[in-house]
């Protein structure tokens, strides 16, 4: 490493400055504000650092897990890096969910883990872990540290990593002999790795040859996805969009980058995506994929997905490109940069192209396979409370999801208006993810109202940091859409096994009277006529007292997530939506 580290100014004390306290230094020289995590043996040194120099503010959470999906829906609500703190071993080895999940989705996270002393590496000590070896492959980068004077620099480096291109985790392992070693009071300035490198403005030729593809094209689409919000590009794609009356649709990463409610959007595309936006993809001449890469969800048979499309890749990471669609047109750069060159060219066309004919056949096809959902009677709907809680709130709201059924209820039926508006895990679908991630939101954005939907079976896998919640006063909402299932594994069973509901029945927990032994407060929700009183109620309850507010929201058991592409199948071949009338069956 070659930078040149700094002297840290510091109020003298009796305590010899310590590696241990250039890692607080290095947190607060990065403008951490907030860190998550929970104490240890490993890690202590590190904790009474941070106790003496009284920043950057920690939250204690009841469950390592806990900890990266906080710091994880920290980072998508601010844009800035999520920071971790743990010890050694299982303290460790909790994480490893959280930075998978991150990794994932391409969220920013520095994790700092408590180790062994150096001289027991290897040896099977108490709460000994690998950490380098086991994180490796779900961490953009990890470092052991071997002395203190590294730290300025690794922080640096770290920082760096993890927010640049193609933002992921960074984890930081700190043995606890280098923690406790003499040190000089050293810190270090953000800096590029040596031999890294980042693409970020997008070649020219590239992006003269894309806009001659849409220029000629009659049925283009635009595919937007998370890295349309990462790269804060969501104004652009807007801007585009407009400017070429091309529809587009986003991904459940991208939800919130294009406005929902606007004339051109398409919504959700793949396995639960809108019959109109996977009809549009696969009848398509030209597609302008902009930060997602194609992943399974969306594409379903990948020769099916848009045989006769031309696609055009805009992705940070070039990796992506080609990877399971073939690309026409590589456009390798930030969503930003790209679509701002975007803009220009599109603005100079002499004659702009007529696209009426293909967005009068999209019209046809959204009457045609409209979002619709059954209503039986006496029995709560578990989308309408989520169009209901549309209603309620404002666009700065933001809504986080657990995994299941109740996520594809939200990506379906609530009105994303604005980036960063939806967090929710998509890549590894990690059930408990929602209400640790709403902590770390609220806490990102204690401005705004935040919502977790979620499902009884994800939310009951970190129940504890409502403990969190309660502790630190945090005012959230919780809509459990509890069907007493495993909802979505429920539904796979009954439509492509026989019915054969094998262990996804889950025995009812009171989720309100739990709530409330946590010191928070809560209300079951049975009837129709009850729902829309009770989600005013929990919103203004929260503001008001600053407390978690859940809401178990009894929802038809037997509901469904439609449409629904067939596992293995085309999206053209998808189970359509049932019905929108209400019954008695």
């Amino acid at each position: 490493m070659s930078s040149q580290p700094q002297i840290i100014n510091r109020p003298k004390d009796n305590h010899p400055h310590t590696g241990a306290d250039t890692v607080i230094a290095c947190l607060l020289q990065q403008d951490v504000e907030l860190v998550f995590g929970m104490q240890g043996g490993s890690i202590m040194p590190v904790y009474d650092s941070l106790f003496k120099a009284g920043a950057p503010r920690h939250i204690i959470v009841g469950h390592e897990q806990g900890a990266a999906h906080m710091a994880d829906g920290y980072a998508r609500v601010t844009g800035k890096p999520g920071v971790v703190l743990t010890t050694s071993g299982p303290g460790a080895t909790n994480l490893v969910t959280g930075l998978a999940n991150a990794m994932m989705d391409s969220i920013p996270l520095v994790a700092i883990t408590g180790q062994v002393t150096s001289n027991l590496l290897g040896n099977d000590a108490f709460q000994e872990a690998d950490m380098w070896g086991i994180t490796m492959p779900v961490t953009k980068h990890n470092y052991q540290v071997t002395d203190p004077d590294e730290l300025p620099d690794v922080f640096a480096e770290a920082f760096y990593v993890a927010m640049s291109g193609r933002p992921g985790p960074v984890l930081i392992d700190l043995p606890k002999d280098v923690a406790l070693k003499e040190c000089p009071p050293y810190q270090a300035a953000p800096r590029v790795p040596e031999g890294y490198w980042t693409p970020y403005q997008p070649n020219q030729k590239r992006v003269v040859e894309a806009l001659e593809v849409l220029r000629q094209a009659q049925k283009p689409v635009i595919l937007a996805g998370g890295g349309v919000i990462q790269g804060d590009a969501s104004e652009e794609l807007k801007r585009f969009v407009e400017l070429t009356g091309i529809p587009v649709t986003s991904t459940l990463m991208g939800l919130g980058n294009f406005p929902a409610d606007h004339d051109l959007s398409l919504g959700m595309p793949g396995m639960h995506g809108t019959g109109y936006a996977n009809l549009a993809l696969y009848h398509s001449d030209a597609i302008l994929v902009v930060g997602s890469r194609l992943d399974d969800r969306i594409t379903g048979q990948v020769e099916r997905f848009c045989p006769n499309a031309k696609l055009i890749h805009v992705d940070i990471d070039a990796s992506e490109i080609n990877k399971i669609v073939p690309c026409l047109v590589p456009v390798v750069g930030h969503a930003k940069p790209a679509l701002k060159a975007f803009i220009k060219l599109a603005g100079e066309w002499q004659t702009k192209p007529d696209y009426s004919a293909w967005r009068a056949q999209i019209a046809e096809w959204k009457k045609e396979h409209a979002m619709v959902y059954p209503r039986r009677s006496g029995r709560i709907a578990p989308q309408e409370v989520v169009e209901m809680l549309g209603r309620i709130l404002d666009a700065e709201a933001t809504i986080v999801t657990g995994v299941g059924q109740h996520q594809m209820y939200t990506a379906q039926y609530y009105p994303f208006r604005r980036p960063r508006s939806l967090i929710t895990s998509g890549g590894l679908g990690t059930m408990g993810f929602g209400l640790p991630a709403a902590l770390g939101a609220k806490l990102g954005a204690p401005q705004r109202d935040v919502v977790c939907i979620d499902g009884d079976g994800s939310f009951l896998m970190n129940i504890q940091e409502l403990a969190t919640a309660v502790r630190y006063g945090i005012g959230l909402v919780v809509v459990i859409l509890n069907n007493s299932y495993l909802g979505m594994v429920r539904q796979w069973q009954d439509m492509f096994l026989d019915g054969r509901r094998s262990e996804t029945l889950l025995s009812g927990v009171p989720y309100d009277q739990v709530a409330k032994a946590f010191g928070g407060l809560g209300r079951r929700v049975e009837r129709p006529e009850e729902v829309s009183g009770a989600l005013e109620w929990a919103l203004a309850k929260s503001r008001k007292d600053s407390l978690p507010v859940v809401l178990d929201v009894q929802v038809d058991s037997e509901a469904v997530v439609l449409p629904m592409v067939p596992p293995g199948g085309a999206n053209t071949d998808f189970v359509p939506c049932r019905g929108g009338e209400a019954c008695d069956e």
